[in-house]
């Protein structure tokens, strides 16, 4: 990835505007990808950030200084998205790298996460003609990147891509989801929640404290499965006596989570 991008761009572009839009309208599956890499055991993302703008005030000409920057290890509580700035601030002085940010949803600008592809092993003779070398990891999300890659010739996005050392595929089909293309369903629900079942069955049958249990935010177990949209688990947490009527410390049900961040798969069981 390249070290610490910084993007300036023309906020009266309409392009720009509608990929800003995409991102917010997109971010729950960033979260819920970013929620299941928290529990893996052997990280799965290469890269994973969001992209916000901040803002200050000019105080010799009064007029409005904005830069779009990166930050990481991110936390979302359904409302605001959390992290560290990674950059370093080109203008601005009111922030600094390594400063802990808390973000409203409609005010990111982009996000992006990256996984490397997993490539089957040739046998036989084929191993004599196939590259030893791996693919570069795959992105998913960055609307902005996207479209400034759009803006360029090849030669500036083979040269773009080669500083970000990521495979950001084709500028006109943007994808948001590990294998996209090859498993559409996991657009309506991400593998792993699926194939934890069991596990995280047993789990709440050995702690069933844990259903209750809440964190600084007031969200309880089911809040958080809802906010990242994981059907399978929110109906274990349910059969095994989740209260769904729980609110968060600003009054917010799992309901309203899945109303508000459009998981419509989530809506008739948190409803019925």
């Amino acid at each position: 990835m390249e070290e610490n991008p910084i993007f300036f761009a023309d906020g009266n572009d309409p392009e720009m505007i509608k990929a800003y839009r995409k991102a917010q309208e997109t971010f729950k599956y960033f979260w819920r990808e970013q929620s299941w890499e928290y529990r893996r055991i052997i990280p799965g993302l290469n890269v994973s950030c969001v992209k916000t703008a901040f803002e200050e005030q000019d105080e010799e000409t009064g007029e409005s200084l904005v830069e779009h920057m990166w930050i990481n290890e991110i936390f979302f509580d359904g409302d605001h998205v959390r992290g560290y700035l990674i950059n370093e601030p080109n203008s601005l002085k009111n922030v600094q790298v390594g400063d802990y940010v808390e973000i409203p949803l409609q005010n990111i600008s982009d996000w992006l996460f990256a996984i490397t592809p997993s490539v089957q092993k040739p046998k036989g003779l084929s191993k004599l003609f196939s590259s030893s070398s791996s693919p570069l990891p795959k992105a998913y999300g960055g609307f902005t990147i996207q479209k400034m890659r759009a803006d360029m010739s090849v030669a500036e996005r083979k040269e773009h891509d080669n500083a970000w050392q990521l495979d950001f595929g084709d500028f006109n089909d943007i994808l948001v989801v590990n294998n996209q293309k090859e498993n559409p369903e996991n657009l309506i629900e991400h593998p792993m929640s699926k194939n934890m079942k069991e596990e995280f069955a047993k789990f709440l049958q050995q702690y069933p404290d844990e259903l209750t249990q809440a964190d600084e935010d007031g969200l309880t177990l089911l809040h958080k499965e809802t906010i990242a949209g994981n059907l399978t688990t929110v109906q274990v947490a349910l059969e095994a006596g989740a209260d769904k009527n729980i609110p968060s410390k600003k009054g917010k049900t799992a309901l309203d989570y899945a109303k508000q961040l459009n998981w419509e798969h989530l809506i008739p069981i948190l409803e019925g």
